[in-house]
Order: structure tokens, then C-alpha cells, then sequence
């Protein structure tokens, strides 16, 4: 039994130096996220010129992703150091939507992108099907009596 205390104290260690780490992660993604809003508001006041709106639209999606990966964190914190699969692949979704958005003119590689939200639509359909709400990162609390 003293083998599972210890495992128990060093879990308990590890995630709290995870959460400090996380927090610094956290904090400078906060930094950066500052920085492209900061890059976006002397883009805004330049002409708009074609080349500029795409430099904008560019800045505009990493600012997104920055938004992203600090809520992805929180997630995990959030969930108990889990993140439920349901989670990643609406991540993936608005992922290869924001990436539909920057391109232009390649409609090969727009029916591809496509497709690959079709398919995660159908994964997501099917995990509702399923039944089990694993994936959702819920857990149960129950204690089995018999125990």
C-alpha cells in the first residue's frame, strides 16, 4: 500500500508542476496573442491594398490559432490533465476551415480539405451514435459498493 501512496504524492507533484508550466505556456501565448493584435492594428490602417488584406487575413488566422492553443490548455487543466476527443477533432474542424478560408484557387486542394471535414462530420456523428459518452471527457465519479 505505501508503493500506491507514493505513486499517489508524485502524481499529485507532477501535476502540479504540469499546471505551473502549463500557466507560463499559457501566459505566453497571452503575450504573442498582444503582439498580433498589435501587428493587426498597423495593418488596418495601411491602404488595403490585395497584398495587405492577405497579410491581414494571415495575421488575423494566427491570432485564432494563438486563441486556440490557450483554450486547448485551459481544456486540460480543466478536464483533469484529459482531453476528450471530441475536442480535438472540432479543433481539426475549424482548423481545415480557417485553412479553406486562406486559400484561393486550387480547387483540388479545396475538394480535399472538404472531404476531410465530411469525415470528421462522420466521426462525430458516429461517436453520437455510439452511445458511449467516453469520448466527451466526462468521467464517472461512482465507487463501486461491491469494493
Amino acid at each position: 500500500m505505501k508503493e500506491d501512496q507514493r505513486f499517489g504524492i508524485m502524481k499529485k507533484y507532477v501535476n502540479v508542476v504540469l499546471d505551473i508550466v502549463l500557466g507560463m505556456l499559457a501566459i505566453l501565448i497571452l503575450i504573442f496573442m498582444i503582439r498580433q493584435l498589435i501587428d493587426i492594428g498597423t495593418f488596418i490602417n495601411k491602404p488595403m491594398t490585395p497584398k495587405n488584406l492577405s497579410v491581414v487575413m494571415q495575421e488575423v488566422v494566427a491570432f485564432f490559432m494563438l486563441f486556440e492553443f490557450i483554450m486547448m490548455v485551459i481544456r486540460y487543466i480543466q478536464e483533469g490533465h484529459h482531453i476528450p476527443i471530441r475536442y480535438l477533432i472540432l479543433i481539426c474542424i475549424t482548423a481545415i476551415l480557417r485553412q479553406l478560408m486562406v486559400i484561393h484557387g486550387d480547387a483540388v486542394q479545396t475538394l480535399l480539405l472538404s472531404i476531410s471535414i465530411l469525415a470528421l462530420v462522420i466521426v462525430l456523428f458516429v461517436l453520437n451514435l455510439s452511445g458511449n459518452k467516453s469520448y466527451s471527457g466526462f468521467k464517472s465519479n461512482k465507487i463501486d459498493e461491491k469494493d
